[in-house]
This record gives structure tokens, C-alpha cells and sequence, in this order.
């Protein structure tokens, strides 16, 4: 914890243009651009300043952003998965983030990208920005926003905090990031066909499409409505308050074959960028995730005997069906996957006792993976609440 509360003396108001430069340093083709690291939205983790993973440009062709080592990463596309990353390498990003740069004099290099991840800056972000589908934000409503910033040494000392709690959290995201490594080794095991030969998902299950709901109904009491940005992935429904829309409750009686329940499997069919990875992805609907199934969004369902369902939802978690989805989806600036697309796609055969072991096994390392994530998001939890006892408290 801090050894003494913040003063508000000296704490002045600035737009935030005048703490940090857009980098806008185009790179139109990937390949060319002289760099080794290409970092997507895909890369970036939520509320985690580091980036672990990247791909090479040569994995991608459109036009993308150079940036420095030092610079922030901010995804400016779906705000509310707070995606804010410090590189320490150069490289190549999506052009679905912003390449900001401090400027050193008005705040304190290693404060800004803390200040960014906070409560007070997402949600400041997120008001702002456009779009249904995916919401963006852009360079210049962002720079006109003003925010009070205290000076400059006590930016320093709050950063110096606030990086010891991130070293916890860190540790923390090492373990989830291996449990991860883990379940999808395990469920690419299971997924690998035997004898090269499986059996076709259109011969297993049906798929059924969302229905439109009228966005001018939406509200914050009410039935959820379903929409991609809801599907987590780990393979479950999330509900970020800043994701979720509801309905008037008359929907639920008005559209009774649209509600999805505990034990349904559901799919995103639709996304503007590949780049952002929900093209393809396959939830879980649990206790509590009740909701109305939206466009864009399918569920398998009339399953054959044969067949666990969520057997069928594990396999369709693989990395053989992610890329069995990406491959089939057309479109040009917005992809669409259709049931045409999926049902060829082999599922390994195997006996139900035999698809009960399978799932027990990736149950098992699900309830691993949760109770580390339910550390990791209460040491989130603690640094911002450092970061508001800190900033707040010094404006009361």
C-alpha cells in the first residue's frame, strides 16, 4: 500500500493529447516491413500491461502499425476487454489498436499505461466510442478528453506501487497461460481423427440461427440478448456489464425458441476482423446465462444418440475447427460462416463411454484453469482498487 495518501496540490487538468502522441506509422506491406513480430488484438491480454505471444507479418497482409519498444498498445476496438499492453520489442500491430507514445515532461512514462487500464480511463473510453457490432474508438474524440493528473513525482511513486502488485498478477498469468497451453493440447488430442476418418457434423446435430431484436428496445433491466462480444474465450458466456445489453422481458414469451439455456452450445458466425479471434468461437451456456439468441450468433441443437453434446462442444473447440472456420468464412470487409461451412467439418468417433472420459478429463482441467483466474482477477481487483483509494481520495 501507499506510505501516505496523495495531496491534490498540484494536480492539473490536460487533455489527453497532451500526455500522449498517436503513433500513425502505416506499414502496407507486412512482409516488408523489416520487423519479426506481428502483435494482433488477438495477442493482447486483458488488464495485463505485458505481451506474451505474437505471430510474424507474414501471417498477415493488410495494412498494419510500426511500433517502438516502450510504446502502448491500446485496443481500440471492443474497449470493454481492456486491452492496453507496454511493448519491449519492436514490431508490427493490428490496426485495430492505437500506438501511443508519453510525453515525457507531463507524465510519467511508466504512469500512463497504469492509468490507462483504470476504471476512470475505460469507461471514459468506452462512452466514447461508436459502432454496435464492434464499438471503436477514435484518435480524435480520444485526445480531446480531459482528465486532472497529480504532478509529476507523484505519478512516479503511484507507478512504482502499482508495478509491485502487477509483478503479483504476473505470476498469476503464467499459471493461467500454462493451464491454457494444457486444455488445448488436451482437447487437439482428442480432436485428431482416427485412421484419418470421422463422422460429418451436419449428420450429428442441426444448427439454428439467432433472430434480429431491435436495437432502439435495448435497456438495462431485462432479458440478456446474446451477441459475440459475449463469448469468452475459454469456451464460456461472459458478461461484462460494458458488453451486455438486455430487452423487455414481453421477448421471452414473444420468442420462446430464441432462448438459450444451461447445456446449449452456441457459435459466432460473424466477425469484422479475423485478426480479433472470434470468428468460429464455441461457448457453453451455464447455470445463469440465460439469454435471447441474437443474429450472427448459431446454436447446435437435435443431436444424435451417438453423440454427447458436449463432447461435440469440446471438439469444436479445437484448434482443427478453429481453423476448419477461419479457412471456410467469406466476405470482404465483414466475414460469415453459414451452415454450409460447418456441417462438413469430421468429428473423431468415438464410443459414449469413451466421449464421457473425454469430457470429464477437460472438466477437470476447466476447474483448474477457473480457480487460478479467480486469483489472478482478485489481484486485478487489488490494484485497482490501489489506483482508486490513490487517485480518488486525493480529489475528495
Amino acid at each position: 500500500m501507499l506510505e501516505r495518501p496523495f495531496s491534490r496540490t498540484g494536480w492539473t487538468r490536460v487533455r489527453f493529447d497532451q500526455i500522449a502522441t498517436q503513433i500513425n506509422d502505416r506499414v502496407d506491406n507486412p512482409a516488408e516491413a523489416g520487423v519479426e513480430r506481428y502483435v494482433g488484438l488477438e495477442h493482447l491480454d486483458s488488464d495485463s500491461l505485458r505481451i506474451r505471444r505474437w505471430g510474424e507479418p507474414t501471417d498477415v497482409e493488410s495494412t498494419k502499425l510500426r511500433f517502438q519498444e516502450g510504446d502502448i498498445i491500446f485496443g481500440k476496438r471492443r474497449v470493454y476487454q481492456r486491452k492496453v499492453a507496454v511493448a519491449d520489442f519492436e514490431g508490427i500491430c493490428s490496426a485495430h489498436a492505437m500506438v501511443l507514445r508519453a510525453k515525457p515532461g507531463v507524465v510519467w512514462p511508466e504512469f500512463l499505461p497504469f492509468f490507462m487500464q483504470s476504471d476512470l480511463f475505460m469507461e471514459r473510453a468506452l462512452s466514447i466510442s461508436v459502432g454496435s457490432l464492434s464499438p471503436t474508438i477514435n484518435w480524435k474524440a480520444l485526445a480531446a478528453e480531459e482528465f486532472l493528473l497529480p504532478p509529476i513525482q507523484e505519478q512516479a511513486r503511484l507507478a512504482n506501487v502499482l508495478k509491485g502488485v502487477e509483478a503479483t498478477s504476473e505470476a498469476l498469468r503464467i499459471v493461467v497461460n500454462t493451464a491454457r497451453v494444457l486444455r488445448q493440447s488436451t482437447i487437439d488430442h482428442f480432436a485428431n481423427l482416427r485412421n484419418g476418418r470421422g463422422v460429418q457434423l451436419g449428420s450429428v446435430c442441426e444448427m439454428q440461427n439467432g433472430r434480429p431484436f431491435p436495437g432502439d428496445e435495448y435497456q438495462k433491466i431485462g432479458p440478456r440478448l446474446l451477441r459475440p462480444g459475449n463469448l469468452g474465450p475459454d469456451g464460456y458466456l461472459q458478461w461484462q456489464a460494458a458488453a451486455t445489453v438486455r430487452l423487455p422481458e414481453r421477448y421471452e414469451t414473444e420468442a420462446p425458441a430464441f432462448v438459450v439455456d444451461a447445456g446449449d452450445i452456441v457459435i459466432n458466425l460473424t466477425a469484422q476482423s479475423l485478426e480479433e479471434g472470434f470468428m468460429g468461437r464455441v461457448c457453453l451456456a451455464r447455470e445463469g446465462d440465460r439469454s435471447l439468441l441474437n443474429q450472427r450468433i448459431g446454436r447446435f441443437q437435435s443431436f444424435a444418440s451417438d453423440f454427447l453434446p458436449e463432447f461435440v462442444y469440446r471438439i469444436l473447440q479445437s484448434s482443427r475447427f478453429q481453423n476448419h472456420a477461419i479457412r471456410m468464412c467469406e466476405g470482404s470487409k465483414i466475414k460469415h460462416l453459414f451452415w454450409d461451412h460447418l456441417a462438413p467439418f469430421s468429428l473423431p468417433r468415438f464410443e459414449i463411454p469413451e466421449q464421457r472420459a473425454v469430457v470429464s478429463t477437460i472438466r477437470i482441467i476447466d476447474a483448474q484453469l477457473e480457480a487460478v483466474q479467480a486469483r489472478l482477477s482478485s489481484a486485478v481487483l487489488d490494484r485497482s482498487r490501489i489506483f482508486d483509494q490513490s487517485y480518488f481520495e486525493a480529489l475528495n
